[in-house]
């Protein structure tokens, strides 16, 4: 278990591992903690230190009463896998709700046939 620092002003919660630095940024309005980015240098890869970061943002989120939407690939990963069943539709969701942002959807092409 590391020791998780968290900066509210910088919206980041951090740790140290062997002189490594791990990181998750997010984003708070309107209730809702968007986690947009989670970072572990591959030194320190493969040891839970992204999942003690989003553990740590989710407790945070729920004492605040925020809902968490996973911008990041790694926070969705880790809610699909970790959410408990009445939080699962939620989850799914907000992560339908995130691809849209990221990848809108254009004009669909015109389908079988000529006009």
């Amino acid at each position: 278990m590391n020791i998780i620092d968290h900066d509210p002003a910088a919206h980041q919660f951090s740790t140290q591992v062997d002189g490594h630095r791990a990181e998750l940024d997010y984003t708070v309005a309107d209730g809702v903690m968007t986690i947009t980015h989670t970072g572990v240098p591959p030194a320190i890869g493969g040891r839970g230190v992204a999942a003690e970061l989003m553990r740590a943002a989710l407790k945070v989120a729920g004492e605040r009463g925020w809902s968490v939407n996973p911008a990041c690939s790694y926070a969705a990963a880790y809610l699909r896998k970790h959410a408990p069943a009445h939080d699962k539709r939620h989850t799914d969701e907000l992560l339908d709700e995130a691809l849209e942002e990221s990848f809108p959807a254009s004009d669909s092409p015109s389908v079988g046939g000529s006009s």
